[in-house]
């Protein structure tokens, strides 16, 4: 950084050991500060914050939980965030989505007072499914109940992926795993 600060004095000054030690410190400083600057301005940013999460969850209304991981708390701020206006398939998709692993098609069954939020992006349950569902029952109307449906490996898929037995065995894959398993 003295480099920088260097270059725009008079060329006498690049061999002075004066100058050149205070503007290595001052280059120093500046770079310190150009850091806390930068990690500042990331905490006004729920994708990029860190300690400020508490703050976030407080101003929300949502409890704070500091034992969750920080990706979870994200989610539910976002969630939060995105999950006001009139409810509609778009608005439950769209806080559905902010949560990890959230890739989902809503299905409206009015006749039967319900609706479905199908995953389709990753199979399986997602990790922080209890605080979708938290979020769901915020923002959805008191009369409709909300269905979850995981998408798993089904016997269709497992044929077609012409596996012998002991090539399903080389893959060493728990019951969950194989549950959740995707041909790539």
């Amino acid at each position: 950084m003295s480099n920088l600060l260097t270059k725009y004095m008079p060329p006498y000054y690049r061999t002075s050991k004066v100058i050149t030690s205070l503007t290595g410190m001052e280059g120093q400083e500046v770079e310190n500060f150009q850091q806390k600057l930068e990690e500042t301005c990331s905490q006004f940013f729920v994708d990029t914050a860190t300690y400020t999460l508490e703050r976030w969850e407080r101003e929300l209304g949502i409890p704070v939980n500091n034992t969750k991981p920080i990706a979870y708390r994200r989610s539910v701020i976002t969630s939060k965030l995105r999950g006001s206006g009139t409810v509609t398939v778009e608005l439950i998709k769209n806080v559905s989505e902010s949560f990890i692993n959230g890739e989902v098609e809503v299905v409206e069954n009015p006749e039967s007072y319900r609706f479905t939020i199908k995953f389709v992006g990753v199979r399986g349950i997602p990790p922080n499914m209890d605080d979708l569902k938290k979020a769901i029952e915020e923002i959805k109307p008191a009369h409709l109940t909300a269905v979850y449906h995981y998408t798993y490996l089904i016997w269709d898929e497992y044929d077609q992926a012409n596996k012998t037995w002991d090539q399903w065995d080389a893959l060493n894959l728990t019951w969950e795993q194989l549950e959740c398993y995707k041909e790539e």
